[in-house]
């Protein structure tokens, strides 16, 4: 059994998304989901718990509640852990 970690600890501020994204996890692969805290945990048999499944899912959800261009997901090699990220924007200076 294939056990993922997620860290959405960056987009607890928005209200009610760690949960949401939970059950959009939970409806897409049929893993066993659990949400502790702001680390949600998948754990699961065969394509539906892979790093890159699971990283695409993740962009589609940020997509679906339209925070893609404030969020970004990195994978860590190695490790089976995702991390959503909020984006480092810069604004350029005028002169």
């Amino acid at each position: 059994m294939v056990e993922m970690k997620i860290d959405a600890n960056e987009i607890k501020s928005k209200s009610g998304m760690v949960q949401k994204y939970a059950e959009f996890i939970k409806e897409k692969t049929s893993a066993d989901v659990s949400n502790e805290g702001n680390t949600i945990t998948v754990k699961g048999e065969g394509p539906a718990v892979a790093k890159k499944y699971l990283r695409v899912l993740t962009k589609k959800f940020l997509h679906k509640y339209e925070l893609i261009d404030t969020y970004r997901v990195i994978a860590d090699e190695g490790e089976n852990t995702l991390q959503i990220i909020e984006r480092k924007t810069y604004e350029e200076e005028e002169d």
